[in-house]
């Protein structure tokens, strides 16, 4: 059995894998602010999800935001968490009394979809995060591919518009700020909670700043999945994330953008990037899924 622990800004969701792979228990807590209590918290989601199987656990893994060094389980720069330096994987094996595995949560999440999606042990998976930020994990073969310094998916720090918005990392025209949570709410700027669909129904009447919000949106997740494509060629590109829960209102428009490009380009058609393209289930818990899976990567 194995238990996985996805420790997000405001929950933390565990799951606890049977020998057959199937989900034997999940549950959510709210997630504690600071490095006391983020590791309490992370303490309490597998004693609670284990129950009495934790003695037959025979891995233990957690997905958490930050700069994550897997080799070492150490966490830095996990500001939405109050954590700017935690030795998160020795802690919690000290608390637990058994081996922890940590990874950043977009690299579990990967890890959690090409499970979930049950796919070819040889079959190779890009997993494009949507959320807050943009960034992708990468799964080939069954196993994380994380690059020589940890950064491999980091495509939302690729620059595509000279000319457009600004991104925190004070670089115009990134993929992150046209295609993720936290960009169009800096674009729209109104302060609205849920500011993607706000852009989207103000498009839909017909407010031009809108509307070219929203085509940067469009443009960068097909960009982002093109990138994934050509770069790396995996068989299939998989939507996660928050802003993946838009469902036809995001994709009909990054479709509209490759049948463009197809017109285009017989090559990017011979791609046929529409066809590898993916969505998850929604409230699929991909990211604890995938940790529970880091014992064998």
């Amino acid at each position: 059995m194995r238990v996985g622990v996805d420790i997000g800004g405001t929950k933390t969701e565990a799951v606890l894998i049977a020998d057959d792979g199937t989900i034997a228990a999940q549950l959510r807590l709210p997630t504690g602010f600071g490095p006391e209590s983020v590791v309490e918290s992370a303490v309490r989601a597998v004693t609670e999800v284990a129950g009495s199987s934790l003695g037959a656990v025979a891995s233990i893994g957690v997905g958490i935001p930050g700069a994550v060094d897997s080799v070492s389980g150490r966490v830095s720069h996990a500001l939405n968490l109050g954590v700017e330096y935690l030795e998160l994987g020795a802690e919690l094996g000290r608390r637990l009394g058994a081996p922890v595995r940590v990874e950043n949560d977009v690299n579990a999440a990967a890890l959690g979809a090409f499970h979930l999606l049950d796919l070819s042990p040889t079959a190779s998976m890009g997993y494009l995060n949507l959320g807050t930020g943009l960034a992708a994990g990468l799964v080939l073969g069954g196993h994380l591919w994380r690059g020589s310094r940890g950064a491999a998916g980091e495509i939302g720090h690729i620059l595509v518009d000279p000319a457009g918005p600004l991104d925190l990392d004070g670089q115009p025209g990134g993929l992150e700020v046209m295609a993720s949570g936290s960009g169009i709410a800096r674009q729209w700027g109104t302060g609205e909670d849920n500011s993607v669909t706000a852009v989207l129904d103000a498009a839909d009447n017909g407010d031009e700043r809108a509307l070219e919000i929203r085509r940067r949106l469009f443009d960068g997740v097909a960009t982002s999945v093109r990138i994934l494509v050509l770069t790396v060629d995996v068989d299939l590109v998989v939507i996660g994330g928050g802003i993946s829960r838009l469902g036809p209102r995001l994709l009909d428009g990054v479709d509209a953008i490759f049948a463009a490009w197809d017109e285009q380009s017989p090559f990017i058609q011979s791609l046929e990037l529409s066809q590898r393209l993916r969505v998850l289930p929604a409230d699929s818990p991909v990211a604890a899924l995938g940790a529970a899976y880091l014992g064998s990567n």
